[in-house]
């Protein structure tokens, strides 16, 4: 025995992790794993016993995909919402604010599974609510993940995430499925509700770190403004959000069918258990083999694969005769998934800063469960109008076809350099300023050479995004008509805590485009700063 015991230390051991288990070695980091991992076995559990409840009730492959649909949609809706949340309150109070609403929903729904008192419509309406807690819980996660790993071990640690949700996909359906099978619909909503309570507790169990700052938090609406216009002068987040829209609105197709595909190959509950078992199984392997992925091919490589796989899987679930040849085509849907669907998470993760990381993640959220639920919808409308194996196939031949014309959407090329930094010119007002006072605009004045023009704007076409990504209201340039290369740059801020806000939102990246701008200046003093605050008239506007 004793001969035994270093033999299992050394098994144990977190040094001899797997490369993508390592994040694991991270105590905070695996505490709130486990409880992200509990969190989406409720998750795949109520979404396995909600399809298959849904067969039962109605004949209707509308009704049937509308489950996926009311699951998906409120992620759509709420989405900048629970981000904007999540980025101005105490994360840790609205990750376990989240997961309670969650817990409360599934044991509403357990009761009245026991009572038997579901009907098509209710169900639809629970499900709705039960994604409403999903939309608000998914961006706080996001956020969180970065703060407590380091950039280095960030991409593992987004996998596990993963990871996570794809083993809540293998034991969520096999759990659903087996007590399906042996208790029906209710044990499995009472079930779901034991283990949302048990990960509402595992979130309490965070103590975070509060993030410090001298300013007052930000505004609800002003927040959302902010995380709008961060994401619209992102090229790089524009381009995944499109990506990630396209590929789940025709990836969806296959999973919102796969109840009616489970019917029809004649393995029933058992069978769609296999399927989406097999789906999340795939996934997993998949997992693994991600950072030796990541390291041979471009990001933009492993989502055109992984694209072109998933719609030849679909093609041969839809033409399967057999249950096994649709399970083996689900494996390796899964797997491609996994690959397509971590390479543009982390494509988004990369090109957001801390302070606006949840509103950011919460918009890649909504276009996610926007394609998810726009693509139920659709492909449901389809196989009603037509047969599932029809809508099926339509959906995989669109997959190249869509793939082609979004192809100069790029999600690979050079990250930005997102540390905080601080700006070259801090405001020191002569007077004091009410933190409310508003707007504020602010000048810059360039000297350049002339024949230098077209290279200077191009800069500036740089510093305008910039500009706007950290909050600006407005911004614009001006060239002198009296002076050739005397130019005027001006941006206006909401008021002066809005203007020391976005400051504080100077990243490296920031300093490193101010030096570019700086090597066009002639003067030999640096280009002059200066800051107006709005005055109100007496009178005008009256």
């Amino acid at each position: 025995m004793s001969r035994m015991t270093p033999t299992l230390k050394t098994m144990l051991d977190p040094e001899r992790l797997p490369q993508a288990l390592q994040p694991l070695r991270l105590p905070v980091f695996r505490m709130l794993w486990l409880a992200w991992l509990a969190a989406n076995l409720t998750m795949w559990m109520n979404d396995v016993a909600a399809a298959w409840l849904m067969t039962q009730l109605t004949d209707s492959a509308v009704m049937v995909a509308l489950v996926s649909a009311a699951s998906t949609l409120p992620v759509f809706l709420l989405g900048l919402p629970s981000g904007a949340l999540a980025d101005i309150v105490d994360r840790r109070r609205w990750f376990a604010s989240t997961q309670l609403w969650v817990a409360l929903v599934a044991t509403l729904l357990a009761l009245l599974a026991l009572a038997e008192g579901i009907t098509p419509h209710l169900l639809l309406l629970l499900t709705f609510a039960n994604g409403i807690g999903l939309a608000a819980r998914w961006p706080v996660f996001a956020a969180i993940v970065p703060e407590i790993v380091p950039t280095a071990s960030l991409s593992g640690a987004l996998a596990l995430q993963a990871m996570a949700m794809n083993l809540s996909r293998i034991l969520g359906p096999i759990g659903a499925g087996a007590l399906l099978a042996a208790s029906g619909s209710a044990a499995v909503f009472v079930l779901n509700a034991v283990l949302s309570l048990l990960a509402f507790v595992q979130i309490l169990r965070w103590k975070s770190s509060p993030r410090i700052s001298a300013l007052p938090g930000e505004r609800f609406v002003g927040a959302m403004r902010v995380g709008v216009q961060h994401v619209m002068q992102n090229p790089r987040m524009r381009a995944v959000l499109l990506r990630v829209f396209v590929f789940f609105f025709l990836s969806t197709a296959l999973t919102a069918m796969l109840p009616l595909v489970a019917r029809r190959l004649g393995g029933g509950a058992g069978g769609f258990t296999l399927l989406m078992a097999c789906m999340g199984g795939g996934a997993m392997t998949a997992v693994l083999a991600l950072p030796r992925l990541r390291e041979r091919h471009s990001r933009d490589r492993i989502v055109a694969i992984g694209s072109l796989i998933v719609a030849g899987m679909t093609l041969v679930v839809a033409l399967a005769p057999w249950l096994w040849l649709a399970a083996l085509g689900m494996a390796l849907a899964g797997m491609a998934w996994i690959a397509t669907a971590n390479t543009l998470t982390m494509s988004a993760q990369l090109a957001l800063p801390n302070w606006v990381r949840a509103r950011g993640m919460s918009t890649y959220q909504m276009a996610l469960m926007g394609g998810s639920a726009a693509g139920a919808a659709v492909w449901g409308q389809v196989a009603g109008w037509t047969s599932v194996p029809t809508a099926l196939m339509v959906s995989a031949a669109c997959g190249p076809l869509v793939l082609l014309a979004v192809r100069r959407f790029t999600v690979s090329g050079q990250e930005a350099d997102l540390r905080p930094a601080l700006p070259a010119s801090p405001p020191n007002p002569a007077t004091d300023i009410g933190p409310d006072e508003g707007p504020v605009m602010v000048t810059v004045e360039y000297l350049i050479d002339p024949a230098r023009a077209a290279e200077f704007a191009e800069v500036m076409r740089l510093t305008r995004r910039a500009r706007l990504r950290q909050g600006a209201l407005s911004w614009g340039l001006f060239r002198d008509t009296e002076r050739p290369g005397r130019y005027v740059e001006y941006f206006v801020d909401e008021t002066w805590v809005e203007h020391l806000r976005r400051l504080e939102r100077f990243t490296a990246d920031d300093v490193q485009l101010r030096g570019r701008r700086l090597a066009f200046h002639l003067g030999a003093e640096a280009p002059k700063v200066r800051r107006y605050v709005g005055e109100a008239l007496e009178g005008v506007g009256r």
